[in-house]
């Protein structure tokens, strides 16, 4: 294991304690998930794990993915939830049991998603399958690009699109291991995961950067210069720009008290990074008020301005803010989580 996610792991076993100054409250409005006790829950049904959330051109939604391999689309208290999209696999005898949870490297498992608002066309990133598009009416998906480089997506996972060109952004999280796998991702110290571009009109596919630990969630600033990417293993964000003097550089944006998931722009241009729940270790606890954070607000400039704490068993993947209400997904719970201030 290499030295830096040996250093991330102990940071996870004490993190109350290792938290340097500017993560504590002092300073910053915080906001607590006690217990999920003040969150309104979206149920699914004999499904789980709405690991990101999008919502359309309209408004509508939200729309997430599911472990069942399916895109679902909330239609509001009345209805629920229902099917919206799919892949080609839901077509064979295993995969079109709407609630099969067990065959997820078999059916699929859609992770990223994000809208193209010009086009109303929802892009996903499946772990297994690769990059794949659906229009605005739903149904079956396109695959769009397995591979990059002659090298196979082996773990596809955060995606964002730069919305004035229409360039898809995303990560192949290793090259080694699936998701299933995603333990073995961290302990190993792997650093095959890559930074990859999808263009639209030329359908080509651009590796932007190699040899990332467990590269992740990915989102675009608001004016377009660039791109913060989630580094989970060594538990940090990078921005990569893509545009000006330094564009095609690297240079650290945050580093983070937690192994990064999936990351949103908000309507302020500030991010919103889920933060995967810490590893307690030989009944090592402390008092602090923010025992266990599950999600951080970042300003354009990478300072903490919120945290979001939650208890042990509280797993966020993605936060999605909108007019003051903090959309929550997760890619264990059965339930998106919806937070009011």
């Amino acid at each position: 294991m290499e030295v830096k996610h040996f250093t991330c792991l102990l940071s996870l076993v004490l993190l109350p304690l290792l938290l340097p100054p500017h993560f504590m409250a002092f300073g910053y409005e915080t906001k607590t998930i006690d217990k999920l006790q003040k969150i309104e829950k979206l149920v699914l049904s004999s499904i789980s794990g709405p690991e990101s959330l999008a919502f359309d051109n309209f408004g509508k939604g939200p729309y997430t993915g599911v472990s069942n391999g399916r895109i679902l689309k909330w239609q509001g208290k009345d209805v629920g939830w229902v099917a919206f999209a799919f892949n080609s696999r839901h077509r064979n005898a295993e995969c079109a049991v709407f609630n099969n949870v067990l065959l997820e490297s078999k059916c699929g498992r859609p992770l990223g998603l994000q809208f193209h608002r010009k086009t109303g066309d929802l892009y996903v990133a499946d772990a297994y399958f690769g990059l794949f598009k659906v229009g605005p009416n739903g149904g079956l998906m396109s695959e769009l690009a397995s591979s990059a480089e002659g090298v196979p997506f082996k773990f596809t996972n955060g995606v964002d699109i730069d919305q004035e060109r229409g360039v898809v952004y995303f990560t192949d999280s290793s090259t080694r291991f699936d998701r299933s796998e995603h333990i073995l991702v961290v302990l190993s110290g792997d650093a095959t995961g890559r930074l990859l571009k999808y263009e639209p009109q030329t359908k080509q596919v651009t590796v932007l950067k190699k040899n990332l630990a467990f590269p992740n969630g990915v989102a675009i600033s608001d004016d377009n210069t660039y791109l913060l990417v989630a580094e989970s293993s060594p538990c940090r964000i990078l921005k990569y720009w893509l545009r000006g003097p330094k564009t095609g550089e690297f240079e650290l944006f945050a580093e983070l008290p937690g192994y990064p998931d999936n990351i949103k722009r908000n309507s302020r241009g500030e991010f919103w990074v889920a933060i995967q729940k810490k590893v307690q270790l030989n009944g090592l606890t402390s008092s602090s008020a923010l025992d266990n954070p599950v999600a951080l607000r970042l300003s354009k400039e990478g300072k903490v301005l919120e945290i979001l704490d939650g208890d042990i068993s509280t797993s966020i993947s993605e936060v999605e803010e909108r007019d003051g209400t903090l959309w929550l997904g997760s890619v264990e719970m059965p339930y998106v989580g919806v937070y009011k201030a």
